[in-house]
């Protein structure tokens, strides 16, 4: 049992036992640990017990957004990582942070593309293939855009509704904003005004979710941090342009103008430019831009030449 978010103490110290019991089972050779309370309660059952251990930051998260906690945050984080033999990153921008806050030593660090993405299950699938969909005066298809991810303001919702609003009333019913995930209590209410007013369509959580990426012609994803998004990634792969927020964990899986756009963080007026500006294209020109995609993704993301990578690393270490 662990509570992602929680800062309880006593909750915390049993998350802290239940590592303690577990490592003293197994008695690995070596521990690999993913995510904040994993790398910081981990990292010092691992340290105390002299086990060679490897961290993974998969994004600064909300603990880096407040000063007090992130401060509280870095000492955990500093004390875990003393012993730690390697720190791997998903973006460069998360790594030097932690460098500048004095976290880590700068040699332990390893910055990697993201996870990367399984570009077999992934498959590049051009919108062409897509089922004939309906159609407006014009014999044009309604234009999709999907967002699939927690439904929270750091993802950006706000933006993004205000945005598809200002979107829907340029275009009417020729777009339509595809809702995958499920939302916190306090999105409810919107969530079902936006599916009330014929803006978007709420498909609640999927585990497959190939399916709305097939659907989709673009994915906007205006997130305010991201260790590396594998929504961009899996998007990207399946030949899908993003929108999304020009920060570190986003911008890395986008080729701007190319194979997607970046728009500033926190920013409605500017998202819903980007997301005009696909509105606007033709099928043929969003097609060109889901090639883009798929091939940066090949170049840089593949899910085999990071596994080998990560590998690599830790048999060298």
């Amino acid at each position: 049992k662990i509570d992602r978010r929680g800062i309880n103490p006593v909750t915390d110290f049993k998350l802290l036992q239940f590592y303690n019991r577990i490592i003293s089972e197994e008695k690995p050779d070596k521990v690999i640990t993913y995510s904040i309370k994993p790398n910081i309660y981990a990292g010092l059952i691992c340290r105390h017990k002299k086990i060679p251990y490897y961290a993974n930051v998969q994004g600064l998260g909300t603990a880096f957004q407040k000063e007090l906690l992130a401060k509280f945050v870095g000492i955990l984080y500093k004390t875990a990582f003393r012993k730690v033999k390697a720190v791997f990153f998903e973006n460069e921008g998360n790594a030097q942070e932690f460098i500048k806050r004095k976290l880590i030593a700068e040699d332990k660090v390893i910055v990697l593309n993201g996870a990367g993405v399984n570009l077999e299950h992934y498959a590049y699938t051009p919108l062409s293939s897509r089922q004939e969909e309906e159609k407006d005066a014009s014999g044009e298809g309604k234009r999709h855009f999907l967002y699939l991810g927690r439904i929270m303001k750091e993802k950006g919702i706000d933006e993004l509704f205000t945005a598809m609003r200002q979107l829907h009333d340029e275009y009417g019913d020729s777009v339509v904003l595809d809702i995958v995930g499920f939302f916190e209590d306090e999105y409810k209410n919107a969530v079902e005004k936006m599916v009330e007013d014929g803006i978007a369509v709420f498909h609640g959580f999927q585990e497959e979710t190939r399916p709305y990426y097939v659907m989709a012609d673009c994915v906007v994803l205006p997130s305010y941090h991201e260790g590396m998004s594998n929504v961009l990634l899996e998007a990207s792969a399946m030949g899908r342009p993003v929108i999304t927020s020009d920060i570190p964990g986003c911008r890395e899986a986008v080729e701007d103008g190319k194979s997607g756009y970046l728009c500033e963080v926190k920013n409605a007026d500017m998202l819903f430019e980007k997301m005009k500006l696909m509105a606007d294209k033709s099928i043929d020109e969003i097609e060109e831009m889901g090639r883009c995609a798929r091939e940066r993704m090949e170049e840089l993301f593949d899910k085999k030449k990071i596994v080998e990578q990560t590998v690599e690393r830790i048999n060298n270490q």
